[in-house]
């Protein structure tokens, strides 16, 4: 791995013109409900962490549609940036495997390294456990796909549930888990986050902090605590950067972000830095090899 490398492991993209985002009618995301580009993230991500400037992307699926995975598919075909796509297929389908075997085959489908489903907005307290959801996973997990796993922090017991009944599918948990930053209250976030560390398997994106921070005033230190449980529980090797993008403009954007992480990286040794901003990432995802040189705004070949 290039030691001046930065891959940004989670953020999105979406055309409203050519497919609508239901979840952008909540009022309270409306400055980001308009389309978002690759172009758009060439021109925002500018700001280096330790040194390094965005040089390759993993972007993640907002909906529960499989044609919205084709089409991200077919957009990493054309856009160097990007390196791996996490789609979305119904899990709980009996066709699960000619889905993903269709997606894989299909236009782009060498970008497809994992799934994931929205289990923050179910309802169901053992989702990820229920019978039909663990076939699709084993589905998923004999293709050779990793699991992005979404839950908030109070569904964490679900996580470490996964963790134990696949200890074979890689597993990444998105956002951190999501602890509750704006209230200060992560002591119940913590003691499952170490529970969920102890499987070797199950890896965590330093993602997502900022929007579950106040939006207005938070500040690095209201980040530090997590970071540090994040550090001590996962360490450096199976922690990955990631922007969440656009939907960190709702809480201050990608380079402020950036400019954070640069923060909270002060004293780290080269091996870690470069773990926690390439290695991890590359790794998880099987990710091809990144130019080293030039930035975020010069394409790569």
């Amino acid at each position: 791995m290039n030691t001046s490398v930065l891959v940004d492991a989670h953020h999105h993209l979406w055309d409203l013109a050519h497919r609508p985002q239901p979840w952008l009618d909540d009022p309270d995301v409306a400055s980001i409900r308009r389309t978002f580009t690759p172009d758009d993230l060439h021109s925002t991500a500018t700001h280096p962490i330790a040194g390094r400037r965005l040089r390759g992307s993993v972007v993640v699926q907002c909906v529960a549609e499989v044609a919205e995975t084709e089409d991200l598919l077919a957009l990493a075909e054309r856009e160097p940036l990007i390196r791996a796509v996490v789609g979305w297929a119904d899990l709980t389908s009996p066709a699960i495997g000619d889905v993903l075997d269709r997606l894989l085959a299909g236009p782009g489908g060498g970008y497809l390294r994992s799934l994931r489903h929205l289990v923050q907005g179910e309802t169901d307290p053992d989702w990820l456990q229920r019978p039909d959801v663990e076939r699709g996973l084993r589905a998923a997990r004999d293709r050779g796909l990793r699991y992005d796993v979404l839950v908030r922090a109070h569904q964490l017991d679900q996580a470490i549930r996964l963790a134990d009944r696949f200890p074979d599918l890689p597993q990444v948990l998105d956002h951190a888990g999501k602890p509750d930053i704006a209230r200060q209250d992560i002591g119940d976030w913590e003691h499952r986050i170490r529970q969920l560390a102890a499987h070797p398997q199950v890896v965590c994106k330093v993602s997502g902090l900022i929007t579950e921070a106040d939006h207005t005033h938070w500040t690095t230190a209201d980040i530090r605590p997590v970071w540090d449980v994040l550090l001590s529980a996962f360490g450096p090797e199976r922690l990955m950067f990631g922007s969440d993008w656009p939907v960190a403009n709702l809480a201050g954007g990608w380079n402020r972000w950036a400019a954070t992480v640069d923060e909270l990286l002060t004293g780290w040794s080269e091996s870690d830095t470069g773990a926690l901003l390439a290695g991890t990432a590359t790794a998880f995802y099987g990710l091809a090899p990144v130019a080293q040189e030039g930035d975020v705004t010069a394409r790569p070949s």
